[in-house]
């Protein structure tokens, strides 16, 4: 690519792969925007009114007000840190090496975890056009795995210009079905406020997580602002007050036209079909499946760079020449399998699940969800250590709360605490070697 890459940590939603030299305000917001939003959005508001009903939006509130934490507090460490390649060297700044590692597994685990998830979003959009039930959702969603696997087998990458388009095409339905379908709300989908208890917000909370990921993808930005003490904070407010419009205008719509319901995959296209007509279910499937396609395709090329790392790959010795673009994507090229093929035999399986109904949604995202909130742990308690002033004490009520989420996590805390005794069990091997 001509331009210059920036590797960062895999999500299940667009990623920030490119960057200019020099950004200029304007374009640095799309970009955070652009790391924020993603397929999730499709989704999740959905999910978490038929957790919490109504109650949900103060999860909704809460994640935002955690949301400018971690802006500060990864602003701070792309700035301290600004060649240490994403939340592996972040972590290992502040708590070593192997604790980097396993902040590094955790998040491509959360990768893997999270293709299935995201194309069984953009399936169930299509199924609402369609019909065909949860079974036709899974055939349609393997099918789109497995083309966005094939695609990215043949080196397709998603450009930051294509991107930001993607995301703009969701900010612009999400906006078409929020003003369209206000005037069908109905007073009496607000009560009772809190159906399932007051603890309930905290489950919606740790499944509405996965909608706030994505400050740790545009860290490494904060170098190629020309000004960054005048344009980060900024681009930072300008990131908070469109993200905080989406995500509560959605919200809000969500419960008040919709109810809370049994948690729709396709909340999105109910509330476009209230506003367009049936011509809103067939814009809704449209969007879902161009973003479900771009954004796997744009996670699952930063994730293969993440693994090559990982894996430990030959390192140029300090003085020697670079190698050749080709040499270094055939060094890459087993790495990138691996990967894919992770992948395929973990999504292929969990969407099957699915479809024969063993799984809910909710259970699909609780695993990477969990995986991202170790993730950020790891991150947050490395900063107070490493930081100082006021990114310093963002991070520190940032990691009590991100420690609150995980002990509603449950049963997939399993999978973040086998990666960590794994890394722990090799580290201790090579060193008695």
């Amino acid at each position: 690519m001509s331009e210059t890459t920036v590797i960062s940590v895999p999500r299940p939603r667009t990623a920030v792969a490119v960057a200019p030299q020099r950004l200029t305000t304007a374009r640095g917001a799309a970009l955070y925007i652009g790391a924020l939003l993603g397929p999730g959005l499709l989704l999740l508001p959905g999910l978490a009114a038929a957790e919490a009903g109504p109650a949900s939006l103060l999860a909704w509130a809460g994640l935002l007000g955690l949301s400018a934490l971690f802006a500060v507090v990864f602003t701070a460490l792309g700035r301290a840190f600004p060649s240490a390649g994403g939340v592996i060297g972040y972590v290992a700044a502040g708590l070593g090496a192997r604790q980097g590692l396993a902040a590094g597994w955790s998040f491509l685990a959360g990768v893997i975890a999270g293709a299935p998830v995201v194309c069984l979003i953009g399936a169930s959009y299509l199924t609402e056009l369609t019909g065909g039930g949860r079974t036709g959702q899974a055939v349609i969603a393997a099918a789109l795995l497995l083309t966005v696997l094939a695609l990215a087998a043949g080196g397709m990458r998603t450009s930051a210009t294509a991107q930001l388009l993607m995301v703009s095409l969701l900010i612009v339905v999400v906006i078409v079905a929020v003003a369209g379908s206000a005037a069908s709300a109905h007073a009496a989908n607000w009560t009772p406020f809190a159906p399932h208890g007051w603890l309930a917000i905290g489950h919606a909370a740790t499944t509405l997580m996965l909608s706030f990921v994505g400050w740790e993808a545009v860290a490494p930005l904060t170098a190629q602002f020309a000004d960054p003490s005048r344009q980060l904070p900024r681009v930072v407010g300008i990131t908070l007050a469109v993200t905080s419009v989406l995500y509560l205008g959605l919200a809000v719509v969500t419960i008040a036209v919709l109810g809370t319901g049994d948690g729709s995959m396709a909340p999105l296209a109910d509330l476009l079909r209230r506003a367009i007509g049936p011509a809103g279910t067939a814009a809704g499937a449209v969007a879902a499946i161009v973003l479900t396609l771009g954004a796997v395709n744009a996670y699952v090329n930063g994730a293969a760079a993440m693994t090559g790392r990982l894996l430990g790959g030959p390192r140029r010795p300090a003085g020697t020449a670079a190698r050749p673009a080709a040499d270094e994507a055939n060094g890459r090229r087993p790495g990138r399998l691996l990967l894919l093929a992770a992948i395929a035999g973990t999504g292929l399986p969990l969407i099957a699940l699915y479809g024969v109904g063993l799984v809910s949604p909710v259970s699909l995202v609780a695993i990477p969800t969990t995986l991202f909130l170790m993730v950020y742990l790891g991150s947050m308690l490395a900063a107070t250590r490493v930081l100082h002033g006021l990114a310093r004490l963002a991070a520190i009520p940032a990691t009590a709360a991100t420690v609150i989420m995980l002990a509603y996590c449950g049963w997939a805390l399993a999978v973040p605490a086998a990666i960590i005794a794994v890394v722990t069990v090799t580290g201790s091997i090579r060193r008695s070697r």
